[in-house]
């Protein structure tokens, strides 16, 4: 069986990792899948939202250090994990369409990373974060940082990394790393989803891209007003024109 599920329902795709007996644990090869399952989704119209979650009872225990030994041993192989798992967390945070990370359980390491590419963060009331590299004298990786800095500011950023301690559901709702607790995210994320789904794929595309490269550090202004001269020409701000004209629910196509 797969170690990573991808389900399209309507105009909602579910991602969902799927180690349970490994709590999802994330080995090198599911790095780069995680990276070309969530291009293809970007690259599939029918596709509006997206959930990202775990099987079982955990969304991610991080990366599975049972096989570093072999795959992360020297400097060497320590630069192409990271490059594998930047490769896989940056097309998520980029994908043109909003995905909704639903964590329960365990979401530790490289799994709070996933969870921080991710547009919003959608966690059950038990769930358990924690970002341990400092119990293994790792380094957090450069966009894993920037993405935590840019969610809970700089001193949380410090508090969670220097300590590697455990923090629960109403803590991460409090300094801001998730966005939702609930005892049913699930539900929460999909109804969300579906909202989201029904909004102008092409505003939400250029918005998440000036806000994601203003708070990475990737902007590009050109390419920011090449989409918005895009979405200015586009049928779906004609059709959005005439919907309101009309007072009905406009119909979006992303063209």
């Amino acid at each position: 069986m797969s170690d990573i599920l991808c389900a399209i329902e309507g105009d909602v795709a579910t991602v969902r990792l799927n180690r349970p007996a490994q709590r999802n644990s994330v080995t090198y090869a599911m790095w780069r899948d995680i990276g070309d399952i969530f291009t293809k989704l970007d690259h599939d119209r029918s596709v509006r939202s997206v959930i990202f979650t775990g099987a079982g009872s955990d969304f991610s225990a991080g990366a599975d250090i049972g096989e570093f030994a072999s795959t992360r041993d020297d400097k060497a192989q320590s630069v192409a994990y990271e490059e594998a798992v930047d490769y896989g967390c940056a097309v998520i945070t980029h994908i043109r369409k909003p995905v909704i990370a639903v964590t329960s359980g365990y979401c530790l390491g490289g799994g709070a990373h996933l969870a921080m590419s991710c547009d919003f963060r959608f966690a059950h009331d038990k769930a358990i974060f924690s970002i341990p590299a400092a119990r293994l004298s790792i380094i957090y990786g450069v966009q894993a940082t920037r993405k935590l800095a840019a969610l809970v500011g700089l001193t949380q950023a410090k508090r969670i990394l220097y300590s590697a301690e455990r923090f629960d559901a109403a803590k991460a709702l409090t300094i801001g790393f998730v966005d939702d607790v609930s005892s049913d995210p699930m539900a929460a994320a999909l109804d969300y989803a579906r909202k989201l789904a029904d909004s102008a794929p092409l505003t939400i595309a250029g918005a998440k891209y000036i806000l994601n490269g203003s708070a990475f550090g990737t902007f590009d202004e050109e390419e920011a007003n090449r989409r918005i001269d895009f979405a200015s020409a586009s049928s779906d701000y004609r059709e959005g024109r005439a919907a309101f004209a009309e007072k009905r629910a406009p119909q979006f196509t992303g063209k």
